[in-house]
């Protein structure tokens, strides 16, 4: 069984937590609006004014002209997101981040010390609001897909569960943007086929979707009817890390892009860091609103698990003739592969002053913000990177 736990409004709850006079305001966390700055996230109250993340801070401030807009703490909400891992981590090792505010957990095998699965879910949501003054939403099920699905289902603060018996029945009324991938274009598409629900989706035949789709049609397919056979796999036992974001709105500015690249390199380094890694190789996977997908690799000539490292390589594969359509890109991610220890890098730290000093660099900056809390520390090279 599993647990798909998804922090609301994370960036923007954290904010109204520690600064009470902010509730109730429209707010986001964003970068400049007079720099071409981003929405990362928005609290509800700003959302009434149709504002989302990855929209264009200067675009929410027209719609909102009263919008409050913090810049990101980037660390203390790293340091929030381990805290909450944390109270994972007490009942399963099985625990799979997909980003700083959500996560899988396997809870199958947990059941006999704490219950059935969701009187476990029901432990983690409060303890997270007892030790965290936040809320989640949780989602109970017996696949990934499903538990992904329950928990945004019953966003904000919301709790539910699916069961295998009530799976379709629950799945067939919803609007088929409900299904991972399905955004505006992908929904326009199979509109026009008539195909508006998951039930009638379930009954398109497969080759009509892989035309429409490609080799994602039948993924699309498999969705419909509720089937899911990823397991839950913890960092420490993964090929790969990543992390990646689908846009409410598709992106035409590369800055923009680029700004999020630094978001996603900087939470899959911390990953890396946190489970004892260094990768080799850096992969970029950017959809279209075409669908298209196009992913870029390269290989370093050594493993590292330096954020400037992997994000001077994800600027490069981002930058390099990358032509962005008209429509603009609707998926962006970052992650890293050919892992070795961190401890077989030791070897190269005599020879090497300089990586020597990242690496070092990087461990004591780890340890700061574990240690002293709230920003202790900004990498000041990721800020020039950051605001160029």
């Amino acid at each position: 069984m599993i647990l798909h736990i998804d922090m609301d409004a994370f960036y923007a709850s954290i904010e109204e937590r520690d600064r009470p006079g902010l509730r109730g305001k429209p707010m986001v966390v964003g970068g400049n609006p007079h720099k071409r700055g981003v929405v990362a996230a928005a609290n509800y109250a700003a959302r009434y004014f149709g504002i989302h993340s990855a929209m264009p801070t200067a675009q929410a401030k027209r719609l909102c002209p009263h919008l409050i807009v913090l810049p990101p703490r980037h660390a203390y909400y790293a340091q929030v997101s381990q805290h909450i891992r944390d109270i994972f981590h007490r009942y399963t090792p099985l625990v799979e981040p997909l980003s700083l505010d959500e996560a899988f957990l396997d809870v199958t095998h947990s059941q006999q010390l704490f219950g059935e699965p969701a009187r476990i879910g029901w432990r983690v949501k409060r303890e997270i609001r007892d030790e965290l003054t936040l809320t989640a939403s949780v989602g109970v099920a017996h696949n990934k897909f499903l538990a992904k699905v329950a928990s945004d289902a019953s966003k904000p603060d919301g709790f539910l569960v699916i069961t295998p018996a009530n799976a379709q029945s629950f799945l067939d009324p919803l609007p088929v943007s409900k299904l991972w991938g399905v955004g505006k274009v992908g929904n326009r598409r199979l509109e026009k086929l008539g195909i508006h629900t998951i039930r009638e989706l379930r009954a398109t035949p497969r080759g009509v979707l892989d035309d429409l789709f490609g080799s994602w049609g039948e993924s699309l397919w498999e969705l419909a009817h509720g089937l899911d056979d990823r397991a839950v796999i913890p960092d420490h036992k993964a090929k790969s890390l990543s992390h990646e974001t689908t846009f409410a709105e598709d992106i035409t500015d590369v800055e923009a892009l680029r700004g999020w690249l630094l978001d996603l390199t900087r939470q899959v380094a911390a990953r890396m860091r946190r489970n004892h890694l260094c990768g080799r190789t850096v992969h970029l996977k950017i959809r279209f609103s075409n669908f298209r997908t196009i992913t870029r690799s390269h290989t370093l000539p050594r493993s590292t698990d330096i954020t400037q490292e992997l994000w001077n390589a994800a600027l490069e594969l981002l930058t390099r003739n990358l032509p962005i359509p008209p429509r603009g890109v609707r998926l962006l991610g970052f992650s890293v592969s050919g892992f070795d220890s961190a401890e077989s890098r030791q070897a190269d730290l005599f020879c090497e002053p300089e990586n020597a000093r990242n690496v070092r660099l990087d461990t004591v900056s780890d340890w700061i913000q574990k240690r002293f809390g709230p920003a202790a520390l900004t990498r000041a090279a990721e800020l020039v990177h950051a605001s160029d």
